[in-house]
C-alpha cells in the first residue's frame, strides 16, 4: 500500500486535489541504509551503453549457444535436443540444449540433496558476499550479454531487457542480501543473560528446492532458482525452454562469483516428466514456481498425494498470472488512462503477469477514451526488438501465437465483441500479432475473464449510473487478482474503490497503470488463483526460504525438581 501513498501524494502535488488514501507509519527508506535500486539505464544515441549493447547483440545473433544440462560439477547431454528460436525470426536458432530425463533428474536431487548439507555450513556472511559480487557482475562485466540474451531470446525491447535483466535482477540479488541481513538482526528476548540466552539462527531445508521459472521476465528465473539458495538450501532449476539462453548467462555468472557447484543445479526438461520426479521424491523440500495454474495446481495435487513420502511438508510459492484490470471512474484524467493503459496492455506483447488485460470505462468519457487509444495504437511500431523505434515485437512461441490468436478469432466471429483495433498476426517470419483493442457488451464474455497472456486488451463501456454495479464485476466476473488499477480525481470514489477492491488485487494502483512493480518498492503477488501472494522482491520472501531454530543457552546448574510454593 506504500505505492498507493506515493503514486497519490504525486497527484496531489501535481493537482492539489487527492490526498493520500492510505495511514501508514512513517518508515525509514532502504537507502538509508546502503540499500538502492539499480539505475536504469536510458540507451540514448551515442551513450555508452548504446555502444556495449550494440557489441553484444551481434555477438549473441551470430552463433547458437551449447548449453548443456549442470549437475554439480558435471555437465551432461542427451540425444534429446531442443532449439531456442528468436521468437521475431524464428529460424535463426540462439541456443541448442538437452532435456534431462528421469534419470539425470533423480542424479541431480542426489547431489542437490547431499550439497545442501555442505552449503548449509557456510556462513551467512560468506554468501552475503557471493552474491553481492553476482549482483556487482550483472551490473558490469555481464550487463549487455544478459540484456543481449534477452531481447534476442525473448522478443525484448532494450528498455524493456534493461529494466528486467539487469536492474529486477540485480535488486533481487541485493536486496534480498539486504533484507537478510536485516533479519538477522533480530535475536529473542534474553531477560537475564547471565543465566540465559536465547539466540535465532536461520537454516537450510534439508531436501532440495526446485524451481521453475517461466520465459517472460529474466528476473523471475534468478529469484526463483537463487534466493533459495542463499537461505542455505540446494536447488533444481528447471528454467523456460524459450529463456534458456538469458538463465544460462546468469547461471554463468552465478558460478563465477563463487556459488559452489551442486548449489544450483541448471536441469532442462520436458515439463511433466520434471513434475513428476521430483514430486515423487522424499527428499523435496519446496517448489518455487511461476507458470500457469494448470501447472501448479498438478504440482500442488501431487505433492498432496504423496505428503506421507516426504521428510518435510514441501513449502509450495506459486506465481499464476492474472486477468488484471483498469477502472476508469467519469471524473479520471484521461491522458494518464489512454498512455497508462497503452503501456500496460502492449508492453513486450502484454506478456506480462501483471499486463492490463480488460478495462471499464464510463460512457461518458468512451469516446474521448476511444479516439485515443486507436490513435495510440496505431503509432506503435511492431517489430525487430533491436530496432530503437519498436514499441515492441513478437510473442514468445507458436503456441502463445495460436492461443492469442484463437482470442481474436473469437473476437471476429462473436456477436457480442467488435474487434475496434488491430485484429492481425502473421507468423510466417516472426511470431507477430498486433497489439488489438475489442469493445465487448458482454462483460463476462471468456475474452474479459480468462487469462490471454497476450497484446489484446477488452473494454467494457458502462452506464455512468451503473458504477457501483460495474465495480463488483471486477472482484466477482474472474478468479484471478493479480494487480489492478482505479483511475480517478473523486477523492470519495477512490476511498471506496480502495476498500471494495481490496480482494481483487495483490498489487493495487491508483492512477497508475498495473504493471512496473520496482523489487523494495511494490513487492509483488496476488492471491485467489493469482497465487500464493509470497511478495517477491519484499522482506518477507527470503525468510519463506528459511529454516529458524531458537536456542537457549542456560548457564546456571538446576539444583531443584520442585517449585518454592510447594515446599510452603
Amino acid at each position: 500500500m506504500l505505492s498507493v501513498c506515493k503514486q497519490t501524494i504525486s497527484q496531489t502535488l501535481q493537482r492539489n486535489s487527492i490526498r493520500c488514501l492510505v495511514s501508514v507509519v512513517p518508515q525509514t527508506k532502504l537507502d538509508d541504509f546502503g540499500a538502492k535500486n539499480e539505475p536504469v539505464l536510458s540507451y540514448l544515441k551515442g551513450s555508452p551503453e548504446r555502444a556495449e549493447i550494440e557489441k553484444a547483440l551481434n555477438e549473441t545473433a551470430n552463433k547458437t549457444e551449447e548449453i548443456p544440462i549442470v549437475i554439480g560439477d558435471k555437465e551432461f547431454k542427451t540425444d534429446d535436443v531442443r532449439y531456442q528460436v528468436m521468437p521475431h525470426n524464428h529460424k535463426k536458432k540462439v541456443a541448442k540444449f538437452y532435456y534431462a530425463d528421469a534419470k539425470l533428474i533423480n542424479q541431480a536431487i542426489d547431489v542437490a540433496t547431499e550439497t545442501q548439507k555442505k552449503w548449509d555450513k557456510t556462513p551467512i556472511p560468506e554468501r552475503l558476499r557471493i552474491w553481492e559480487k553476482a549482483a556487482d557482475l550483472m551490473a558490469g562485466k555481464y550487463r549487455a550479454k544478459l540484456n543481449a540474451a534477452t531481447m534476442l531470446g525473448q522478443a525484448k525491447t532494450v528498455i524493456q531487457a534493461e529494466i528486467d535483466a539487469a536492474a529486477e535482477l540485480i535488486d533481487f540479488f541485493r536486496l534480498n542480501v539486504y533484507f537478510l541481513k536485516e533479519a538477522t538482526k533480530y535475536q529473542p528476548i534474553s531477560e537475564n543473560p547471565q543465566v540465559t540466552k536465547n539466540s535465532m539462527r536461520y537454516r537450510g531445508i534439508d531436501g532440495f528446492i526446485a524451481a521453475v521459472s517461466p520465459f517472460n521476465f529474466t528476473a523471475i528465473g534468478g529469484n526463483l532458482a537463487y534466493t533459495p539458495a542463499l537461505m542455505g538450501n540446494a536447488v533444481l532449476w528447471k528454467p523456460s525452454d524459450t529463456a534458456i539462453l538469458a538463465n544460462w548467462v546468469n547461471f554463468k555468472i552465478c558460478l563465477e562469483a563463487g556459488v559452489p557447484p551442486g548449489v544450483v543445479n541448471f536441469v532442462p526438461s520436458d515439463g511433466p516428466v520434471f513434475g513428476d520426479t521430483i514430486t515423487a521424491s522424499p527428499n523435496l523440500a519446496g517448489i518455487n514456481f511461476t507458470g500457469s495454474v494448470p501447472t501448479f495446481t498438478r504440482l500442488w495435487k501431487q505433492v498432496g498425494e504423496n505428503i506421507s513420502k516426504y521428510k518435510n511438508f514441501p513449502r509450495l510459492i506459486g506465481e499464476c498470472g492474472g486477468k488484471n484490470y483498469h477502472f476508469v471512474h467519469p471524473s479520471a484524467d484521461i491522458d494518464t488512462v489512454v498512455n497508462g493503459t497503452i503501456r500496460s496492455a502492449f508492453e513486450f506483447c502484454g506478456q506480462k503477469c501483471s499486463a492490463c488485460s480488460r478495462m471499464y470505462v464510463p460512457e461518458s468519457l468512451w469516446p474521448k477514451i476511444k479516439e485515443r487509444l486507436l490513435e495510440k495504437r496505431s503509432q506503435l511500431k511492431i517489430g525487430d526488438p533491436t530496432d530503437y523505434e519498436s514499441f515492441t515485437s513478437a510473442v514468445i512461441d507458436d503456441k502463445a501465437f495460436k492461443r492469442i490468436s484463437g482470442y481474436i478469432d473469437h473476437a471476429k466471429k462473436s456477436s457480442n465483441l467488435e474487434i475496434i483495433g488491430g485484429g492481425k498476426y502473421d507468423d510466417s517470419t516472426g511470431y507477430f500479432i498486433e497489439p488489438t483493442i475489442v469493445q465487448t457488451k458482454d462483460p463476462k464474455d471468456k475474452i474479459m475473464v480468462e487469462e490471454i497472456f497476450g497484446p489484446v486488451l477488452t473494454i467494457y463501456v458502462y452506464p455512468d449510473s451503473k458504477l457501483k454495479e460495474t465495480l463488483n464485476l471486477v472482484g466477482n466476473s474472474t478468479s484471478f487478482a493479480l494487480t489492478g488499477a482505479v483511475f480517478s480525481q473523486d477523492e470519495q470514489f477512490l476511498k471506496s474503490a480502495l476498500e471494495e477492491l481490496k480482494m481483487t488485487a495483490g498489487n493495487f494502483y491508483v492512477n497508475d497503470k498495473s504493471t512496473g512493480s520496482v523489487v523494495g518498492q511494490q513487492p509483488f503477488g496476488g492471491a485467489r488463483l493469482s497465487g500464493t501472494n509470497d511478495k517477491a522482491g519484499g522482506p518477507h520472501y527470503v525468510l519463506r526460504w528459511g529454516n529458524p531454530q531458537a536456542i537457549k543457552e542456560t548457564f546456571v546448574p538446576l539444583t531443584e525438581v520442585t517449585y518454592p510454593y510447594m515446599k510452603q
